[in-house]
């Protein structure tokens, strides 16, 4: 290969290799403050070595910071204090990363207990369940925990009954009063009828057998 040729192909590679970066700038600047994203998002714009260099190369002159293996976020300007800047939380890497991976994330069942009145103590740190491998995000002093759990107590993510369901899992049958499940009920702003469906829902799933007897007169005082 002559000096000419190889010239002219370092040339378009440098070329190639900076269209890459202007386009992962571009989008970068696209991106909302305190917000995590990640790279993977960012592959279509060129191949996976170019886009990591792009992105490594904004991160070291402080355009985003690394908050997590694969995640970035543009900092954001402290309101009070616009010359300091903040990331994200790790709550919100945790939800960003179970959302990429397509992982269902739900509050632990000490969270849900304490939400239901079910129990008093609230929980020391912030647990997720999740059908995702178990870790952990930090960010400063911020700490989330990721627990992976049977898909079984993943069920109803985003309706009561699944509130429920993981509040129940954690507490004792004999520690509640029919009266503390209908102020749970309550809580979470249901009307009797609404609770009454959630107990004959939750009286269906085999891992609340223990709490058989307290669903049914749940049902009966409705």
């Amino acid at each position: 290969m002559s000096y000419n040729e190889c010239t002219l192909i370092f040339l378009v590679r440098s070329m190639v290799a900076m269209s890459v970066a202007m386009k992962v700038a571009s989008r970068v600047n696209r991106m909302k403050r305190g917000v995590p994203f990640p790279i993977t998002g960012f592959y279509a714009l060129g191949n996976h070595t170019s886009v990591q260099k792009s992105i490594s190369r904004l991160a070291q002159e402080g355009v985003v910071v690394r908050v997590a293996k694969g995640f970035y976020v543009r900092p954001k300007p402290l309101a009070s204090i616009p010359s300091i800047k903040t990331t994200a939380s790790a709550e919100q890497v945790a939800k960003a990363w179970a959302k990429v991976n397509g992982y269902k994330l739900v509050s632990q069942g000490q969270e849900a207990a304490y939400r239901l009145g079910l129990q008093t103590q609230a929980p020391m740190k912030t647990v997720y369940w999740s059908n995702g491998p178990t870790r952990e995000f930090s960010i400063g002093n911020q700490v989330v925990e990721v627990r992976h759990v049977c898909d079984q107590k993943l069920r109803w993510e985003k309706a009561p009954e699944g509130t429920f369901l993981r509040g129940l899992l954690v507490t004792p049958p004999e520690s509640v009063d029919v009266s503390d499940l209908k102020k749970a009920g309550q809580r979470l702003s249901l009307t009797p009828a609404e609770i009454k469906i959630v107990a004959k829902k939750l009286s269906t799933v085999p891992m609340l057998n223990a709490w058989q007897s307290k669903l049914a007169q749940l049902e009966q005082a409705l």
